[in-house]
């Protein structure tokens, strides 16, 4: 039902930096760009997810209480996807591990504008 999620940010530049540098991991690389926007996804088809300038010219700012969550086939690519963004300059916001005992595992981050974020898996 996704088809895009988009977060907004300061500094196009910044965050696309960012974003090419954690998902190069999973193979995923920009679908679409422009002087504002920048759009990463598998496939045409597939949900993507963007960052852009706001449209009108005001600055970026996070969402209390709003969240993206990528999903990943393995407990290996959420570690991945957590340790990487980390290391890219995002702060954590929740290690990865298990939450609760329905086989969800999960790790939290906010990226370098301050949008949270978190990579999961159900099973593996």
């Amino acid at each position: 039902m996704i088809g895009y999620v988009t977060l907004g940010t300061n500094d196009i530049q910044r965050a696309g930096k960012f974003y090419d540098d954690l998902f190069e991991i999973i193979g995923v690389g920009r679908g679409m760009q422009s002087d504002s926007f920048i759009a990463w996804s598998p496939s045409p088809t597939a949900p993507a997810i963007s960052v852009i300038q706001p449209f009108d010219g005001k600055e970026a700012t996070v969402g209390n209480g709003t969240m993206v969550a990528l999903t990943f086939e393995s407990k290996d690519k959420v570690d991945a996807i957590h340790a990487k963004a980390v290391e890219l300059g995002a702060k954590d916001e929740g290690a990865v591990g298990p939450r609760g005992d329905s086989g969800f595992y999960a790790g939290y981050f906010r990226d370098l504008d301050g949008n949270k974020l978190v990579a999961f898996c159900i099973g593996d």
